[in-house]
């Protein structure tokens, strides 16, 4: 006969919003069975949100390679054996049309990236003059840029910019083997700056990066335990690519990142939970365990930054499937 198990201490009444979390309280979520996992994250998403609703984004590459960063997980690195060719900014009409385009698809928001290692300022006008026309289209703005000081945050923020992207990318036990070039104490002073300037924050990780579960743990009580939740907190499976110092690196199992979309959701639960790259990588079968775990955001669209997206169509067709629609931007909470 089955063991019969008291999971009774383990559901949170209300998941408040708490900033205090301990490892240790994470890595036991982590532990759970995975029924009780889902079934505490599926409470903390149906709390604060509509679980049939997904948000849309899309992401725009508006200056791809020729970073001076040495990041391990990216071809747009100029210190890679293989990289992407550097190009120049794109010109406003260039981006907007993107936008538009974006627009019809059914995007409410509009991501922009570039590859440096902080703007410029004549380069960050031109960024500027991007998120006041894409704002007068009626959508919202997003921009990662790299490292911000005060200065730049504030014009980004009287252009009208709704999210900042700067992720954390992994554990700060397991950066110094993804980046030597910026500190993990970089990320976090350029996310003060953005979140004091009341601009709304895009932050998460990637998975797969030969991190393990401490890891995960450790990068998960990071994001809670800022002073204010990150709005919208991308999770992303490593694209492996080839000429990358982690272009080889062992594929992160399912059911491990599954683990952490769930854990992420219940620990941070008025966040969008957003399942970003590596999606080309994903049955439809872990998209819907993720969508179960408390995802509730997707990238839209053939390309993120340099790196292959799922077609709209498919995406489309498992949405039907699943009884899941794109949201529109008042999908909020049932409270």
């Amino acid at each position: 006969m089955p063991l019969k198990r008291d999971f009774s201490t383990t559901i949170f009444n209300n998941f408040p919003i708490r900033h205090d979390w301990a490892k240790e309280e994470i890595a036991s979520l982590f532990q759970l069975p995975l029924p009780e996992l889902i079934y505490q994250a599926q409470t903390a998403h149906r709390l604060n949100f509509d679980p049939t609703q997904i948000q849309v984004s899309t992401l725009l590459s508006i200056k791809s390679g020729g970073c001076p960063e040495d990041c391990a997980y990216c071809p747009q690195s100029a210190k890679h054996e293989e990289k992407i060719k550097a190009d120049r900014l794109m010109s406003v009409e260039k981006v907007l049309e993107k936008a538009r385009a974006a627009k019809a698809e059914g995007a409410t928001r509009f991501c922009m990236g570039a590859a440096w290692r902080s703007p410029k300022d004549h380069d960050l006008e031109t960024v500027c003059a991007m998120i006041e026309g894409i704002k007068n289209l009626g959508l919202e703005t997003c921009v990662t840029l790299g490292m911000l000081n005060l200065e730049q945050t504030e014009k980004l923020k009287n252009a009208g910019l709704d999210y900042y992207n700067h992720n954390l990318d992994t554990s700060e036990e397991h950066y110094e083997k993804i980046i030597s070039t910026r500190t993990y104490q970089d990320r976090l002073d350029t996310l003060a700056f953005v979140r004091d300037a009341g601009i709304k924050v895009c932050c998460g990780g990637i998975l797969g990066m030969n991190e393990d579960e401490a890891d995960r743990v450790s990068m998960i009580a990071t994001l809670a335990n800022l002073p204010r939740h990150p709005e919208s907190v991308p999770i992303n499976m490593l694209i492996r690519v080839k000429g990358t110092p982690l272009g080889n690196a062992d594929p992160i199992d399912p059911i491990d990142f599954i683990r952490t979309i769930a854990v992420a959701r219940i620990t941070m639960p008025e966040s969008y939970v957003r399942l970003a790259a590596g999606r080309t990588e994903m049955s439809n079968e872990m998209q819907t365990l993720c969508y179960l775990a408390g995802v509730n955001s997707i990238f839209l669209g053939e390309r993120l930054l340099t790196c292959p997206n799922p077609e709209k169509s498919s995406d489309l067709t498992l949405f039907n499937k699943l009884g899941l629609q794109i949201a529109n931007q008042q999908n909020r909470a049932i409270s």
